[in-house]
């Protein structure tokens, strides 16, 4: 009789998880870096391969990095509002080309205009595992000490900049 039982009360059991992982908010998640200086890397620039930039270039002030590829949709949902952010000019932003086409890439930085002060080119993607990347788009919030700050899963929007970003930008100045 009790094995008829099993189920239901495992199943009672599972019911708190469920509720407590479906009222989690689905854009956050935990970061390790948070708090840490970014990871370092030498990578070649997407626009002039002949150029390395490595995690120095982008020290010594706020940065938004940005990872992003061409077969993300999410990417391309954030894009414009990339492209308003970085003509208000109210941070540096860096493009971190994760696992894709070097041609499309560019295509897209052409086609769609390119917000970012320095692109970088991941090919392989071994630079976006060792900041932590589980998917495009993902930006990081860079303090002027290279402290990673926050972390954002999804396409960026404005509501997210005012909300998640400015404050810490502002808090920390």
């Amino acid at each position: 009789m009790t094995k008829y039982y099993a189920p239901i009360i495992i199943f009672v059991i599972m019911l708190p998880i469920f509720f407590v992982g479906l009222n989690r908010n689905k854009s956050e998640l935990p970061s390790p870096l948070i708090g840490k200086t970014t990871p370092s890397f030498v990578l070649p620039s997407l626009i002039d391969p002949s150029i390395t930039i490595d995690q120095k270039s982008i020290n010594g002030r706020f940065v938004l990095f940005n990872v992003w590829a061409t077969w993300c949709v999410g990417c391309r949902e954030e894009h414009q509002f990339l492209m308003n952010l970085s003509k208000r000019k109210e941070i540096a932003m860096v493009g971190l080309n994760w696992r894709d086409n070097r041609a499309d890439a560019l295509n897209w930085l052409v086609k769609l205009g390119n917000p970012y002060e320095l692109t970088i080119e991941d090919k392989l993607g071994r630079t976006a595992i060792d900041w932590g990347v589980y998917g495009a788009p993902e930006t990081f919030l860079i303090n002027s000490n290279g402290i990673i700050i926050h972390k954002h899963l999804g396409p960026l929007t404005e509501e997210d900049w005012n909300i998640d970003f400015k404050p810490l930008i502002t808090a920390t100045q």
